[in-house]
């Protein structure tokens, strides 16, 4: 083996791998970070489901209402 291999394996023994888990930490989370904020920024909303879902709502007030269950 010569010197500058052996340099360059101590190098990467010393220097890289140690680091190396931290590294694929911190970009595993920037990459997920990212992925989040660009589809919350993407996310489109659904004016049609949710006035469906408001009937809904109403429809289950007004079922417990009819029962006798007191509603806020």
């Amino acid at each position: 083996m010569t010197k500058a291999t052996e340099t360059a394996r101590l190098f990467v023994q010393e220097e890289i791998l140690p680091v190396l888990p931290w590294w694929a930490l911190v970009s595993f989370g920037a990459y997920s970070l990212g992925n989040i904020g660009y589809h919350v920024y993407r996310f489109r909303d659904c004016e049609d489901a949710y006035h469906e879902l408001m009937a809904e709502i109403q429809i289950a007030k007004d079922d417990l209402k009819a029962k006798g269950v007191t509603i806020d």
